[in-house]
């Protein structure tokens, strides 16, 4: 995906009032163990793949990178990337409730922090939050260790405050750039670490019938969807979700959060 324009962001494939960023630090754990572990290890995720670095703390979710839908079946997630923003997320939220949609909304934190009304209706309307971290860099898997948990860990405080107290359930690497350990420290704060299966290449502003043709032509490929609502004019991203949406129902699909 083209790299985000808007002022103080970091340019990047994917997608501030800057917030009072965390002192939070991830120290590996001492002699503690998770909850339910006996021998010394800890408890096993059901279904992981991934296995967890002993030195760091002990994921509370999966960690593996989720793209499937919780309801499985004939179902899709709808997820909306680099908000939130006061003109066009307000817009999709319009969209998605008048389609009795709900979504995952990917954000970056200095937004949540300037637009804590906006993170508000996200929440109030039954959407879920993602931690897409502070400063959007997608060589964050070039990054120090350092650098990417406090990418992780302050954007998640951001949005938690900008939300009045609710967490973010994912965390989204901007353009993908996961690590095995920013996956652990996300899933060690309860955040299953997200990606997609279809990008439908809103953030270009393409037309509306490419992203919409788009979108039906990568269906095969699996049911996580990418759009977004912040990073400049999201008209089209809008306009297209009023046609995608009704023509998904009628397809049969139903319309899911990703796993956990």
């Amino acid at each position: 995906m083209a790299g985000l324009a808007a002022a103080g962001v970091l340019a990047g494939v994917w997608t501030a009032q800057a917030g009072e960023p965390s002192h939070r630090t991830v120290a590996a754990p001492a002699a503690s163990t998770s909850a339910g572990a006996s021998n010394g290890a800890p408890t096993p995720i059901p279904g992981q793949t991934s296995v967890p670095d002993p030195k760091l703390p002990a994921p509370v979710v999966n960690m593996d990178i989720a793209h499937a839908a919780a309801t499985g079946g004939r179902a899709v997630n709808i997820t909306i990337d680099d908000g939130p923003d006061p003109v066009w997320t307000p817009k999709v939220l319009q969209v998605l409730k008048e389609n009795g949609v709900k979504a995952t909304f990917c954000m970056i934190g200095p937004q949540a922090a300037a637009h804590p009304e906006v993170v508000r209706q996200v929440v109030a309307d039954g959407n879920r939050l993602c931690d897409h971290t502070v400063s959007h860099n997608t060589s964050m898997d070039h990054m120090p260790d350092s650098y990417q948990s406090k990418e992780i860990l302050d954007a998640e405080q951001m949005i938690e405050k900008a939300s009045g107290g609710v967490k973010p359930m994912y965390y989204r690497a901007p353009g993908g750039a996961f690590t095995p350990y920013s996956r652990q420290i996300a899933a060690s704060q309860g955040m299953r670490p997200l990606g997609w299966n279809i990008d439908t290449k809103d953030f270009d502003r393409p037309g509306v019938p490419t992203i919409v043709s788009t979108l039906k032509s990568e269906l095969p490929n699996g049911p996580t969807i990418l759009f977004h609502d912040g990073g400049g004019n999201r008209g089209q991203t809008v306009a297209a979700l009023k046609e995608i949406l009704p023509w998904l129902r009628q397809q049969g699909y139903g319309f899911s959060f990703p796993v956990r």
